[in-house]
């Protein structure tokens, strides 16, 4: 069989332009497989990062429990966990006897007993402290019994370093007309609790 030149040159151009076909096919079909592998890498190390960063969050968290856990711990013991009007009133009056102040009363806020919460009533929620609730208590001199200033100021000084009156709100004071050296006064402290 004898094949002319002419032949054998357009077989070999086929030959070429199939190869060059083929050859752009796969680089094609390669550039689409290696596009998605490098979605699916990239996607990948996304994840991985993120991990990271959570794992370091983690850690941090872990780090910050073990350095505030000795904080709660104080807290719990420095805010009361119940509203114990009873032992708040009990701390006031010997307070108020070790500076030689006499009390006509200690009162509290109208209370909800019966209804829902209960535990929880005549308190406010603190703003910004989830879970910090407090109650206001007003503290009345007595009436017929003015104290002298030097005694009321230790009174006070005494009053907010006790863990369960550690806020005195406002103060209200009538010096005694015969002696301006002695008062009645009227006081609205604020008792801070986590139930």
């Amino acid at each position: 069989m004898n094949i002319s030149t002419k032949n054998l040159y357009f077989c070999l151009i086929g030959l070429c332009l199939l190869a060059f076909s083929v050859l752009l096919a796969g680089t094609y079909a390669a550039d689409r497989i290696l596009a998605r592998k490098g979605e699916d890498v990239r996607a990948a190390r996304m994840e991985s990062m993120v991990l990271e960063e959570e794992q370091r969050r983690l850690a941090k968290a872990k780090v910050d429990i073990e350095k505030y856990r000795s904080l709660a711990e104080i807290a719990k013991y420095i805010v009361p966990q119940d509203k114990d009007q009873a032992q708040t009133v009990r701390e006031i009056v010997k307070i108020a006897r070790e500076h030689n102040i006499t009390l006509g009363s200690i009162t509290f806020p109208s209370s909800s007993l019966g209804g829902k919460n209960a535990d929880r009533s005549q308190l406010k929620e603190v703003k910004n402290i989830k879970g910090v609730y407090n109650l206001e208590i007003t503290v009345n001199s007595a009436a017929d019994v003015s104290a002298r200033y030097d005694d009321f100021l230790a009174f006070l000084r005494a009053l907010e370093h006790n863990r369960r009156t550690a806020l005195v709100q406002s103060i209200a004071l009538q010096p005694d007309a015969d002696d301006p050296s002695r008062l009645q006064f009227v006081l609205k402290l604020v008792e801070y609790i986590k139930p």
